[in-house]
């Protein structure tokens, strides 16, 4: 049980001591208990882990000579004078590192020395990556044969190691597990790989360094056969005589006399007029053969100013100190025109001189050789030259003949003749002012817009087009105000007329136009069923009874016929109805006309009406 005094003077540690003793009553759980003499009272104090075996004593009070040792040897550790203080695992600790992140809190442990294991990372929270040796297995096991089918296997082929559902195997008539036969090789359980950043990303990874050898073979053969063609040549060439007459030329020994070395080389080399590897060129500047007097020098000149030293200003152009280039020009901000400079970085030497013809020939000899011809811009240079210069007047002769030939059958030779350079060139007094964004300020009207379509063309002596004036949801003219489409142009007279005509007050309609123009089609038609009756009623009063009794059975006999069918109608509709939608038949033939009265009157009697109480008894 410990007591603190609580008068506001020292605590009994100095310095950052004192800190870590607040951090001590801070850390150390209990109850506290106020006394009445003003001291706390600590109880059932245990550690921060929670163990009761380590001891929770306060470090002792250092003296002050103790205190300025230790902090003069601090000071030559920082000075490095004195050697560094080492952790519990062997290694140093650096001096300039503060305490409160070297030193443990007394509270914790206070036996254990100063480390900087916990600023580590800690293993077992370090991620363990598989290594690039391994990685997935490929095929199936070929050790083990089974033939019997096992429980628990592929119902399909009898491999252990998936299901019938993820079988990749063809569906098999009878499944394995039925017949027994033709049991599938189980396939490898593929491992788990967890591969770091850099073995995402290693395109090597999972590769067979053995597959390589087949390429080695493969280009093995192409020299061995390319070796007996050889020889074969050699062989028809001493049995025609015609390798004997070549050695026994004058111009042959001419040249044995002058590089007798050369030829012998020549001859005897396996890799004449063959392609070379690129592993077996050697890198220009490294290899000089006394014998051919070839070397590259790719050094420059003492008295030549250096590429990075012509501009140091570091925003100017790019120095690549790997391949010794500077692509841009390096006076291209100091406002020097490159003719006047000596040198405009290597850009400018690409695209000067013989260099861009040089490409050109070497498109058109790739271009060429796809075609078929057999042209190379280092082996035959000559014949390449030759071939494009010929094809350059080809093609120039048959544009010249293309446009010909448009010209005559279109024409329009008059839009193709330019005017003179001088015309072309010519400057006028014209003052325009643009903008940083390049539209015009002053100076210059700004250009409308035209269409396709031909515009402002007037006909007729009309001085506006048609469209030009609109009134009453009607076009017109603007120029006379007529409403007539290619009409002849009145001018203000029209204008006069047309305004004339719009003041005139409107003719107020009679009232018998009026209702006569307000009655409808139903009126109408009834009204005349009315006189029709009217009619027929006056006949029937000048006729005898002999002839209307003849009209009754007519009528009667017409009834009959419309009745008949409609009947036949119905059961038509009827037998349509049940069939299929896309059987129907189509109605294209059907006539229309005005229906009699004997059909109107079938029609409403055959119909049927779902509100007619005495509906369910027609049927009867």
């Amino acid at each position: 049980m410990g007591y603190w005094r609580g008068g506001g003077k020292s605590r009994g540690l100095v310095g950052k001591q004192g800190a870590g003793a607040c951090l001590a009553s801070s850390a150390l759980s209990g109850r506290k208990k106020t006394m009445a003499s003003g001291t706390v009272e600590i109880i059932n104090s245990t550690p921060a882990g929670g163990s009761n075996d380590v001891s929770l004593e306060e470090p002792k009070k250092m003296t002050r000579e103790d205190w300025r040792k230790k902090k003069e040897l601090e000071e030559q550790r920082k000075l490095g004078n004195a050697p560094a203080e080492v952790d519990e695992e062997g290694k140093d600790i650096n001096p300039h590192i503060p305490q409160y992140i070297s030193s443990v809190p007394w509270y914790i442990d206070p036996s254990k020395r100063p480390t900087l294991k916990h600023q580590r990372p800690q293993p077992e929270k370090q991620k363990e990556f598989t290594s690039s040796v391994e990685w997935y297995k490929r095929g199936v096991q070929e050790n083990a044969v089974t033939t019997r089918y096992r429980k628990g296997a592929c119902e399909n082929c009898g491999a252990m190691t998936h299901t019938k559902k993820d079988c990749l195997e063809r569906p098999r008539k009878v499944g394995a597990k039925f017949t027994g036969l033709n049991i599938a090789q189980d396939e490898h359980m593929q491992p788990t790989l967890m591969f770091d950043y850099d073995g995402k990303r290693d395109r090597w990874n999972g590769y067979n360094p053995e597959e390589h050898m087949k390429i080695v073979e493969e280009y093995s053969k192409v020299d061995l056969a390319k070796r007996t063609l050889k020889a074969q040549k050699l062989q028809e060439e001493l049995a025609s005589g015609k390798l004997m007459e070549q050695v026994n030329s004058p111009r042959h020994h001419w040249e044995e006399e002058e590089s007798n070395s050369q030829t012998e080389r020549d001859h005897n080399s396996e890799d004449e007029d063959e392609d070379k590897y690129a592993d077996d060129i050697d890198m220009p500047g490294q290899n000089f053969d006394s014998k051919r007097r070839i070397t590259v020098r790719n050094l420059r000149i003492r008295e030549d100013i250096a590429k990075y030293l012509r501009n140091l200003d570091p925003n100017s152009a790019y120095y690549d100190p790997k391949t010794r280039a500077m692509r841009e020009n390096p006076y291209a901000n100091a406002g020097k025109n490159p003719d006047e400079v000596g040198y405009a970085g290597d850009n400018f030497v690409r695209y000067t001189g013989d260099t861009i013809s040089m490409a050109q020939t070497q498109l058109f000899a790739w271009e060429a050789y796809d075609k078929g011809s057999e042209v190379h811009l280092q082996a035959d240079p000559t014949k390449l030259e030759l071939l494009y210069k010929s094809f350059k007047v080809k093609k120039e002769d048959f544009k010249e003949q293309q446009k010909e030939s448009i010209l005559e059958k279109y024409g329009g030779q008059e839009h193709l003749d330019a005017p003179p350079t001088e015309l072309l060139l010519a400057q006028t007094e014209d003052y325009v002012e643009y903008s940083r964004h390049g539209t015009v300020i002053k100076g210059q009207e700004k250009a409308i817009v035209r269409s396709k379509y031909e515009e402002d063309v007037t006909i007729n002596n009309h001085t506006c087009i048609w469209g030009s004036y609109w009134k009453e949801g009607r076009w017109g003219y603007k120029c006379c105000h007529s409403f007539v489409k290619y009409s002849y142009c009145t001018g203000e007279a029209g204008k006069e007329i047309a305004n004339t005509a719009s003041d005139l007050p409107e003719e107020k309609p009679t009232e018998e136009e009026y209702m006569a123009k307000s009655k409808t089609l139903m009126e109408i038609h009834q009204e005349k069923q009315k006189d029709e009756k009217k009619k027929k009623k006056k006949k029937q009063k000048k006729s005898p009874n002999s002839d209307s009794e003849g009209e009754e059975k007519k009528k009667h006999e017409k009834l009959k016929k419309a009745l008949n069918a409609e009947e036949a109608r119905l059961l038509q509709v009827k037998e349509i109805m049940q069939l299929d939608e896309r059987k129907r038949p189509y109605n294209s033939m059907y006539e229309t006309r005005e229906p009699t009265e004997e059909e109107m009157e079938a029609y409403r009697m055959k119909r049927q009406r779902p509100d007619d109480p005495m509906a369910s008894f027609l049927g009867q």
